[in-house]
């Protein structure tokens, strides 16, 4: 008995471990910024949207993408819900929210700063 219960507890262990595994988390989350709230990276770093983006389009390439970093989706991942995946000019993918792709901005320096908000009247917070 006592044998077939240890089986079936690491039976289901391994399905829990299995289901998390196959779990997508989403790419941001919503945090607080010095500018209100905001969708953050990982590191709690400040997301945001470029206006002269289209759904679906990222127009931020070459010095522009280095300023302001895409949001990179890996090779493996699944849109889900409001959470959608572009395809960049250069080929790599990139997480868009609402249809609207994503960015960092290099000048921020810690998790809530949101020094790109506003720049050149085209950049804003990524709103949650």
């Amino acid at each position: 008995m006592r044998m077939r219960h240890a089986a079936l507890l690491a039976a289901g262990i391994f399905s829990l471990g299995v289901a998390n595994a196959l779990a997508q988390t989403a790419p941001a989350t919503s945090a607080d910024t010095a500018k209100g709230k905001a969708l953050v990276d990982g590191k709690g770093m400040t997301l945001y949207v470029f206006d002269r983006d289209s759904t679906g389009t990222s127009n931020c390439n070459g010095q522009c993408a280095v300023n302001w970093p895409p949001l990179v989706a890996s090779a493996d991942a699944k849109p889900s819900g409001q959470w959608t995946i572009v395809t960049r000019s250069d080929g790599r993918k990139q997480w868009a929210y609402n249809g609207k792709p994503i960015y960092a901005f290099a000048k921020d320096a810690k998790p809530g700063d949101a020094n790109g908000d506003g720049v050149n009247n085209v950049w804003h917070i990524a709103a949650p």
